[in-house]
């Protein structure tokens, strides 16, 4: 369950917006990353956002390029979910892969306010906003253990059991 202030943008938000692209590739540390999230969009969000707050955004969120920087920003920032009428696909997964939850419920959208404290309950799929409670349909349990273990990699690293390559992992060559 997560609950948390509201930052509320438009559709088409792309990934340039998100992390401007002229940091792509001079900027690697996520806490450095951070403090360009949503640049080009809000001057303010940046300097304001807090852990644990949520953006709600229109349709199409993420569309872009599939840089991952554009997720790191978020996620450092302290935004802890994304909750829109729709996202770009690849976003939605790149969200996932690093622990940011998502979540598509247009209803909630349209009646959502920007500023005001919403929760989500991703266990029983609702969202609780000062206009009511909205459904979405919760994330797979396997989606959700990713996000629990707060990304692809650290799912990984907690369920699979890793041998070094460099032992036994080859016969030895006769040449």
């Amino acid at each position: 369950m997560i609950n948390g202030r509201v930052w509320k943008y438009g559709d088409n938000i792309n990934t340039d917006v998100i992390f401007p692209g002229k940091y792509t590739y001079t900027i690697t540390d996520p806490t450095q990353i951070a403090r360009y999230a949503l640049e080009n969009l809000d001057k303010n969000f940046a300097k304001q956002v807090k852990k644990g707050d949520i953006i709600v955004a229109g349709e199409n969120f993420g569309c872009g390029s599939s840089r991952e920087q554009a997720v790191t920003c978020l996620k450092y920032a302290g935004i802890s979910a994304i909750l829109a009428k729709s996202f770009a696909r690849i976003f939605f997964r790149n969200c996932i892969n690093q622990g940011l939850y998502v979540i598509e419920c247009r209803d909630a959208v349209n009646k959502i306010e920007n500023g005001e404290e919403i929760t989500i309950d991703f266990q029983k799929g609702t969202i609780i906003s000062k206009k009511g409670t909205f459904a979405f349909p919760p994330l797979p349990d396997n989606i959700l253990e990713i996000l629990k273990d707060g990304g692809l990699i650290e799912h990984i690293r907690n369920n699979v059991k890793f041998q070094n390559p460099n032992i036994n992992s080859s016969p030895k060559s006769k040449c």
